[in-house]
């Protein structure tokens, strides 16, 4: 994976560590979520920006991601790393991507778990 910009270990530095729950296509204004992978993942990483402005973190800070798609296939998987580029930048930090059946809402295809270590 370190081709992709992905590391199959992380070591993060003594100190807290946040665990960031599933990330979906839900916008704070209320509106609807886009209907495809790439919008979706697209929202998601936003929301994970956001919270690592809010936890005073960077990318270098990401140690783990997990990738839940619905109906995964191959393609799917890369335009969900495609919209997770922005958010990892140079970073490296492991992922994990895993199909599911279904997520918590049937229009909602991406959900994305984040470890961050707390600067």
């Amino acid at each position: 994976m370190a081709s992709g910009g992905y590391s199959q270990i992380s070591v993060a530095e003594p100190g807290r560590l946040a665990f960031l729950s599933g990330q979906v296509a839900w916008r704070p204004s209320g509106e609807d979520a886009p209907k495809d992978i790439p919008g979706q993942a697209k929202v998601a990483a936003a929301n994970l920006a956001a919270a690592l402005k809010e936890l005073e973190a960077s990318s270098q800070d990401i140690v783990m991601l997990r990738v839940y798609v619905v109906d995964a296939t191959t393609e799917a998987f890369l335009q969900v790393m495609t919209a997770l580029s922005d958010l990892v930048g140079d970073a490296m930090p492991s992922i994990t991507t895993i199909g599911v059946q279904a997520l918590y809402s049937p229009d909602i295809l991406v959900e994305i778990e984040m470890v961050v270590r707390v600067p």
